[in-house]
């Protein structure tokens, strides 16, 4: 039993960190996500580390339907703008034609995206232009260990989530439908949260430790 009153799974540490998955397949879109289990994972995300522990940092929490369904339409539109950009980018013929018929499929993600109990959208405080590379890291390290504090606590409790970014090809799109001020809050994802079907997620499959890290140089 969490301290916050909401029941967490049976794992320890390592196991949350290790299961923390992707989910897009296995959302309960048909059982509610009360919002005092939001805002429960929402308190864990607050104690994230920050640069210079300031917190610009906003989570918008979006359960209207109407919205939910607009911003499913924006990433819609944010995919479209992808393939077209991957298939102009294709080398290949045969690139070419897998990109097409990638984007001929259409995504059944779309849809669950409209369909989820809730869309959170954590947002940081800042101008998206003209900034140094390393204040760009600073910002983008600020939201970034929260977002993912928030999906680790979610985890704990049975919800499932995905960080998405596809929306942000058509960010003001967004912007424009919450009403967030686009010129001084960048939008850094946009993460689906329902109950999964299952708890049971296994680590994924991943490449030898000694394939990506160096010790004392590259």
């Amino acid at each position: 039993m969490s301290t916050s009153g909401h029941p967490l799974l049976p794992l320890s540490v390592d196991e949350v960190l290790t299961s923390t998955r992707a989910v897009r397949k296995r959302l309960d879109l048909t059982r509610p996500v009360d919002r005092s289990v939001i805002e429960a994972c929402l308190r864990i995300a607050q104690q994230a580390p920050s640069a210079s522990n300031r917190q610009h940092w906003h989570f918008l929490v979006v359960t209207d339907a109407a919205k939910k369904a607009a911003l499913a339409g924006v990433y819609a539109h944010g995919r479209a703008t992808m393939m077209a950009g991957r298939l102009a980018a294709a080398t290949s013929d045969a690139e070419r034609d897998d990109i097409q018929a990638r984007a001929a499929a259409g995504d059944e993600f779309t849809g669950r995206l409209a369909q989820a109990p809730a869309l959170v959208i954590p947002c940081i405080e800042g101008q998206r232009d003209a900034q140094p590379y390393a204040s760009q890291a600073a910002l983008w390290g600020t939201i970034a260990p929260a977002a993912w504090s928030f999906m680790l606590a979610a985890r704990a409790r049975g919800l499932g989530t995905v960080w998405t970014t596809i929306h942000l090809y058509h960010e003001r799109e967004a912007a424009d439908i919450l009403g967030i001020p686009y010129d001084t809050v960048m939008q850094a994802a946009m993460t689906p949260v329902a109950y999964t079907i299952g708890t049971e997620f296994k680590p994924a499959k991943r490449e030898p430790l000694d394939t990506m890290v160096h010790w004392d140089g590259w």
